[in-house]
């Protein structure tokens, strides 16, 4: 795998324009919170920057369709005339592109056409993902619409960005064949606030995230009928909103808010002691590192990004193979507070380097020089 922590190349930071071209909405899943959270660090440190995508203003957009699989979100089509003249007014140094829809695909059109350094951020293994949403023989239309979005970014790409050395190996087995390692930046409504790492007994244990497959809410459910003096609150929308809604309805100790607006969820983490994170895809796991920022205990299944990271998996509690939840939660609650609490200090620690290490390597990847051979 490429260092990509040398020496900042031939643009000094504060000369950089870049533009972010994006499928994801901002708040909707973890890609879109990764880069508004990236553009809200990077606008201290560079000219210019641009974040172009679906809900950034109507002139952007063209069609939009229900989402295959998933009927909470949205699939918006780009107006290409618009955004090609955005990014022709920018002259961006660099374009990132983190996902392989139409807006993707149309920012790395540009890039090679202007001339632009194209970064490429493969956060979500989305074949994965369409084994679970779709089962049937029309899965295989999805799948391969994926693999040639992917092996189009990856033959444009200057460098192609994983936040796991499982999605970096999964990049290269599609093809890719510069790719590197990067840090999570952490929004500072996160690391800002004062900390209290958690101490005492568990009491409120947390999720947060889409309501999908991939999550395994179901698992946290379970935990709630088998602890009932424990309260159980999930946070998010997403297609199993429904279903799961129907069976909190018979556990007084669940509470399901909605989707909450990300500004909130610090608060809300502050409010309980354990943010729990099950899932059975998960490239990093964004909520479980913005809980360490907070200082609470955090327990995740061995599927999720963040435990690759040393920095942050020492500060981790993992869901054991075969365990339940249920079990997990009682294995953590059953160890001297103070085991918790000194891990907690050290997420809290953790997630604030992890921040700071993300921000200096995106600056050095968005610095360094484009090659002069580049695909059209």
């Amino acid at each position: 795998m490429p260092d990509i922590s040398g020496p900042l190349g031939p643009w000094p930071a504060d000369r950089l324009r870049v533009a972010i071209v994006s499928d994801a909405e901002p708040e909707r899943n973890g890609v879109g919170a990764y880069y508004a959270d990236l553009a809200e660090h990077l606008r201290d440190h560079v000219a210019a920057l641009e974040v172009l995508g679906p809900g950034k203003g109507h002139t952007l957009r063209g069609g939009t369709f229900p989402l295959p699989g998933d009927s909470t979100q949205t699939l918006q089509l780009p107006n290409p005339l618009t955004v090609r003249r955005r990014i022709q007014d920018l002259r961006p140094h660099a374009i990132i592109v983190p996902t392989p829809g139409p807006w993707g695909l149309l920012g790395a059109r540009l890039a090679g056409g202007l001339g632009a350094r194209l970064v490429v951020g493969f956060h979500t293994h989305y074949e994965r993902l369409a084994d679970l949403y779709w089962r049937t023989a029309l899965g295989v239309i999805p799948r391969s619409y994926m693999r040639m979005a992917n092996r189009f970014l990856f033959e444009r790409g200057d460098v192609i960005l994983a936040n796991s050395h499982a999605m970096a190996d999964a990049a290269k087995d599609m093809g890719a064949a510069t790719v590197g390692l990067m840090g999570t930046p952490i929004p500072r409504v996160f690391i800002d606030p004062p900390v209290t790492p958690v101490s005492g007994p568990i009491c409120r244990v947390l999720f947060a995230g889409r309501l999908a497959p991939e999550k395994n809410v179901d698992a946290v459910m379970d935990a709630a009928r088998a602890l009932p003096d424990i309260a159980f609150t999930i946070v998010g929308d997403g297609p199993e909103r429904a279903r799961l809604e129907a069976q909190a309805a018979g556990l007084p100790n669940v509470t399901l808010p909605g989707w909450a607006p990300r500004g909130d969820l610090p608060g809300v983490m502050d409010a309980h002691d354990v943010l729990v994170l099950p899932s059975h895809v998960e490239s990093l796991g964004t909520i479980a590192l913005e809980a360490l920022a907070r200082g609470r205990t955090v327990l995740v299944s061995t599927h999720c990004g963040i435990t690759e990271w040393p920095l942050l998996d020492r500060a981790l509690f993992r869901i054991g193979d075969g365990e339940t939840v249920a079990e997990a939660l009682a294995r953590v609650a059953s160890l001297d507070s103070a085991i918790r609490h000194r891990k907690a200090v050290l997420g809290a620690e953790g997630a604030r380097e992890m921040n700071a290490s993300a921000l200096r390597g995106w600056l050095d990847v968005l610095g360094a020089p484009t090659p002069a051979t580049r695909h059209g």
